[in-house]
């Protein structure tokens, strides 16, 4: 499934990069068709996160992303990491009690905050004294008015950004009344950027609900929580994708989806799967890819026991899991292997090494496959009586297809 993000540089006054602004966008054309704030901001986090790649948009530098009072509120932003984000509060925010508390928490956490399009009002200076950036639309105000705000915020030592700068004259008049960043067509038109996302399904919206009912339980269980996301292969690829990322700084491979989710935390866990609500959901053609997965994951699982690998059950069960992850996506199975913080041996058995994970893989495949020939050889380099696979291979369907009419 095709997904888009757009990006707009932002620049300092000698007109280098400083990040990008990045924007909704759902095809080629450069505007905005969502009118739902929310969903809007789920979007470009997930597309931007778990499809494209933050290296790919921005290259290194930070980017600014828009958050509306509701995804402030629930603490979304925590769940980004602080090194790569500016959280661009909207213009739309009430800043309540609630709300502020909750940038202050950002504030505390080392985030950067930034008030979008802002226009003074007495009741924004609780925001002032959490704000790095103020946000100033040059469409909207004129000369007077762009100095005027910037006398709003008093000694504070906050940096403006002139955005909607449509002319070198713009520009030049920011640069002379002190403004630190620039943004607007004047530099360059957001640019769109696509890549592919997992598919999503009924089952994965079935999985979702379930893990925020586990969540919501006062003695959550992480094991329960890894039985809803482990079986789902758009669930765990998205966590994969998003725990890989710089918001964990992982230091060692992830073994499993539980290991995954004891890194994150419950309260992390929440945020994620909260945008994962947020996300339009509905497709069913990847049903069928889903439970051939399934199927060669619990097949996997089942020989661990019996290839001398007691222990490591969770490792081949998320080798089978993402034996298909290339025909779900629609990307090479080898840049997909590159972006997940999984073992080298599952890698290389995915990828056709013959190691010892790649010799149960070739195994399963050679079985489903009824390739006879190819499976024998396999049986007798693991060592493991032939007779016995047919009742493992259907305990595995059995599985399989109990947990997709659940």
């Amino acid at each position: 499934m095709d997904v888009f993000v757009a990006r707009q540089p932002i620049f300092t006054k000698s007109q280098k990069l400083f990040a990008y602004e990045l924007l909704f966008r759902d095809s080629y054309e450069n505007t905005c068709t969502c009118d739902d704030g929310d969903q809007a901001t789920s979007e470009v986090i997930c597309n931007s996160f778990f499809a494209i790649g933050m290296d790919v948009l921005t290259g290194g530098k930070r980017a600014f992303v828009n958050f509306t009072e509701n995804l402030i509120k629930k603490e979304i932003p925590l769940l980004l990491p602080k090194e790569v984000v500016v959280i661009e509060i909207l213009e739309t925010v009430e800043p309540t009690a609630e709300l502020i508390k909750a940038c202050e928490k950002l504030k505390q956490a080392g985030y950067i905050v930034a008030l979008d399009d802002f226009v003074f009002h007495p009741k924004f200076m609780p925001l002032l004294d959490i704000a790095d950036i103020i946000k100033v639309d040059f469409l909207t105000t004129i000369g007077h008015d762009r100095k005027k705000i910037m006398g709003s915020v008093g000694g504070r030592s906050i940096k403006f950004l002139a955005e909607k700068v449509e002319s070198r004259a713009d520009f030049e008049q920011a640069v002379k009344l002190g403004y630190s960043y620039f943004q607007g067509y004047f530099f360059s038109k957001p640019l769109v950027l696509k890549g592919k996302s997992v598919p999503s399904s009924k089952i994965n919206q079935l999985r979702v609900l379930r893990v925020l009912q586990e969540l919501d339980k006062e003695n959550f269980n992480f094991n329960a929580i890894e039985k809803f996301i482990m079986y789902d292969l758009a669930l765990s690829y998205q966590l994969l994708r998003f725990i890989n990322s710089a918001a964990f700084c992982l230091t060692n491979e992830i073994s499993s989806v539980k290991h995954a989710l004891v890194l994150m935390g419950k309260n992390e866990i929440v945020k994620w799967v909260s945008l994962i609500v947020m996300r339009t959901v509905g497709d069913n053609k990847t049903d069928g890819i889903l439970v051939t997965s399934l199927v060669r994951a619990k097949f996997s699982e089942l020989l661990a026991e019996r290839v001398g690998f007691k222990g490591r059950e969770s490792e081949l069960f998320m080798m089978g899991m993402f034996s298909l992850i290339d025909v779900f996506i629609g990307r090479p199975l080898k840049d997909i292997m590159a972006e997940l913080p999984i073992s080298e041996e599952i890698k290389s058995a995915l990828l056709g090494e013959y190691n010892d994970f790649g010799k149960i893989y070739h195994l399963v495949l050679s079985y489903e496959r009824a390739q006879w020939e190819t499976f024998i050889t396999c049986a007798a380099d693991l060592g493991i009586e032939e007779k016995t696979i047919p009742d493992d291979y259907q305990k595995a369907v059995a599985w399989a297809d109990e947990v997709c009419a659940l």
